[in-house]
């Protein structure tokens, strides 16, 4: 099950590392990209884009901080072997389901990882 474990905390920061430079790249390009494309409009439309510019880096760092950020903390606690870096996960791989379909393999990974590893740590019942 360590193997598993292994495995899942490196393809956790693979996918949160991933994502943070994704959209990191996006920002860098809709910061350069609307600029240009805002010589070209009407002023009473140009509103439109003072709006969002700011609104997508905000949404692009909300996504990184509750997404990305936790994919990797959790990946390297759980090569760590710290206790909570396994349910972390587990919950993160929750909301990658609807990451379909890289995002869904993982998510449905990181929930058999989670329960096989509840299932060995659970006690046998004794029987009379």
């Amino acid at each position: 099950m360590d193997v598993h474990k292994r495995i899942l905390a490196i393809l956790f920061i693979i996918s949160g590392s991933l994502q943070a430079l994704t959209l990191i790249l996006l920002t860098t390009f809709f910061s350069v990209f609307l600029p240009l494309v805002t010589q070209n409009v009407p002023p009473e439309a140009e509103w439109v884009f003072v709006w969002l510019v700011p609104f997508f880096r905000v949404l692009t760092f909300c996504i990184i901080l509750f997404f990305a950020l936790p994919s990797i903390a959790g990946g390297i606690a759980l090569l760590n072997g710290k206790d909570w870096a396994l349910t972390l996960l587990m919950v993160l791989g929750c909301f990658k389901l609807f990451s379909f379909p890289i995002g869904t393999a993982l998510g449905i990974y990181a929930i058999w990882v989670y329960a096989e590893d509840h299932k060995r740590k659970a006690p046998v019942p004794a029987t009379s």
